[in-house]
C-alpha cells in the first residue's frame, strides 16, 4: 500500500471539449486513469520548472566564477533553490 493511501485531495478542473477528449483518449490508450495522467503531468511540469530555475542560477554562478563551478557551488545552489521554494510554499498557504 502506498504511504499516501487515504491521504488524497480532489481538484476540479475544466477543459474545452476537444482537449478533454484528447485527455480521455490518451489515458485509455496508456491504460491509465486521468488522475494518473495529471499527476505525471504535474510532476513533469514541476521538474521542468526546477531545471529552468537551477539552469539560470547555475549560468549566473558560472559568470561570476568565470566558468568554474565547484561541486560545492552546485550543492549550495540546489539548497538555496529548495529553501526558496519551501518558503514560497509556506507563504502561499
Amino acid at each position: 500500500m502506498s504511504p499516501r493511501a487515504g491521504k488524497t485531495r480532489t481538484f476540479t478542473i475544466s477543459f474545452p471539449p476537444d482537449l478533454a477528449d484528447q485527455v480521455e483518449r490518451l489515458a485509455a490508450r496508456e491504460s491509465r486513469t486521468t488522475s494518473e495522467l495529471f499527476r505525471e503531468a504535474f510532476r513533469t511540469y514541476r521538474a521542468e520548472r526546477l531545471r529552468a530555475s537551477l539552469g539560470g542560477q547555475i549560468a549566473q554562478a558560472r559568470e561570476k566564477s568565470h566558468g568554474q563551478l565547484t561541486p560545492d557551488d552546485v550543492v549550495r545552489l540546489i539548497a538555496e533553490d529548495r529553501a526558496q521554494r519551501t518558503n514560497g510554499m509556506k507563504n502561499s498557504d
